[in-house]
């Protein structure tokens, strides 16, 4: 069954372009090690709520945009190997001065319940 990593961050609207370059140099490197897919989604349409939102959950500030991304294994024993040599490339190693606040970014792993 398929597995899916999913990120909720947020982004300085300054930052796109760094952003969208990192997140193509990440996405490289998870589909070099497995994944199936990678989606990476700009925030256009993203309601506050009343009670709770994605902005409150990754306490975005009024110059940050959400960004909703997930990227797809076709099960959890390839993540899990695959994510080890992830976090091991050197080329997202070298990403020191990522262009979003990482103790913010609220990520998880699924397994997945339904997929047409």
């Amino acid at each position: 069954m398929s597995y899916v990593d999913g990120y909720l961050l947020a982004v300085p609207a300054a930052n796109k372009d760094k952003y969208q370059s990192m997140a193509n140099l990440a996405a490289d490197i998870f589909l070099e090690n497995g994944a199936t897919s990678v989606f990476e989604g700009w925030g256009e349409s993203v309601p506050e709520g009343t009670v709770n939102s994605m902005h409150t959950a990754v306490l975005r500030e009024a110059d940050e945009v959400v960004v909703f991304s997930w990227v797809c294994w076709p099960d959890k024993p390839t993540r899990d190997a695959g994510m080890q040599r992830v976090m091991a490339d050197e080329r997202l190693n070298c990403m020191t001065d990522m262009p979003f606040d990482g103790k913010r970014m609220i990520f998880g792993g699924f397994e997945t319940l339904v997929q047409r």
